[in-house]
């Protein structure tokens, strides 16, 4: 048994604790709110984010991140991307030992192109932990939460590290891979919302299955394009970690990325969407990053595109639908190709 601090109790920090808790690990649950730290450790219900879910009697919550952080040596951080910073900037001044940290995030930081893990590297002094592990995957929290059949990946430059966590997390319910490629893992892990905000476009349009399958096969080859330019591995994008939790984001209405694109498709401003929804959309901040990013890299990725003209220029779905029907004829997978090539030669 383990003495684990999860940092973050919305709903995806309280499923990943629930499983902790039910490997037998000592968890310590911390909420940003004392009031969902009391509701948690008194009722044993985070009715907010996983409604109707019974949480462990032994799994602890706490509104003091000392309290929760203080003897453990494993740290998951279940916080948002753009909460990444605040967080780790108040943990720093809180390790005592080397911890290993795992994070659960799927962003990148717009104007900075960070992702998680850099960010953590960013904030947290090197001495202060032995490794950063990355946890992705087809994941629903709701379903986590209920014990039904998950699989997700771990990946850290260490990869003894990362069987470490894997050890921590895996069980008959929640099936645990590990992974050397930290950069591709994390960047399908972020990419992917941008897409499902496009899938959730295409059915508010009332559009039908062949465009949606359209959009998330084309959708995984701007992924593929952009992350093996980053240098990530092409085959991480046919993982878990790519069409896996790609397909899951796409095609569910747990999908707060995907709700929140139905929305915009229904015709919905994105402040009214956002407010609407009461959560965080990571796919909207990583619509603006990866579109800077793209450009940055030279890498063309017209979905992404799309979908920033959308949110942040106020451009017609149907004309982006529109916009992308009507581009010039070309190779399917010709693009992907020629960075393959650009990188052996190189």
């Amino acid at each position: 048994m383990e003495k684990i601090a999860v940092l973050g109790a919305g709903s995806w920090g309280t499923a990943l604790a629930l499983v902790l808790a039910d490997n037998g690990h000592d968890v310590h649950l911390w909420a940003h709110r004392k009031s969902l730290a009391d509701e948690i450790s008194h009722t044993h219900k985070n009715e907010k984010y996983l409604k109707g879910v019974e949480l462990p009697e032994h799994l602890q919550a706490t509104h003091e991140m000392a309290e929760a952080v203080k003897g453990a040596r494993h740290i998951l951080l279940a916080v948002p991307t753009k909460a990444m910073r605040e967080v780790c900037a108040r943990l720093k001044d809180l390790l005592e030992e080397k911890v290993i940290l795992t994070h659960a995030a799927k962003g990148i930081e717009p104007g900075t192109y960070k992702r998680v893990s850099e960010i953590i590297a960013e904030e947290i002094p090197r001495e202060s932990y032995e490794d950063i592990v990355v946890l992705s995957g087809p994941s629903h929290a709701e379903e986590v939460s209920r014990r039904q059949p998950t699989t997700v990946t771990v990946s850290a430059s260490d990869l003894s590290v990362a069987e470490k966590v894997q050890d921590l997390y895996i069980n008959h319910k929640f099936r645990v891979y590990t992974s050397p490629d930290l950069v591709g893992v994390e960047l399908g892990g972020a990419l992917k919302n941008i897409i499902a905000l496009g899938a959730g476009i295409s059915d508010g349009l009332g559009y039908g299955d062949n465009a949606k399958a359209a959009l998330i096969t084309r959708g995984l080859a701007e992924i593929a394009r952009l992350g093996t330019s980053m240098g990530a591995n092409p085959l991480t994008f046919s993982g878990l970690t790519g069409i896996g939790d790609l397909i899951v984001t796409c095609t569910s209405s747990h999908s707060r990325n995907w709700r929140a694109g139905y929305k915009l498709g229904q015709g919905s401003g994105l402040e009214q969407v956002l407010e609407d929804m009461g959560m965080v959309v990571e796919g909207v901040r990583t619509a603006k990053a990866a579109y800077q990013l793209a450009s940055d890299q030279d890498v063309e990725m017209p979905i992404t595109t799309g979908i920033y003209q959308i949110l942040f220029e106020d451009k017609s779905p149907r004309d982006v639908v529109d916009q992308l029907m009507t581009r010039i004829r070309r190779h399917e997978m010709k693009d992907l190709t020629n960075i393959l090539d650009q990188r052996m030669n190189d």
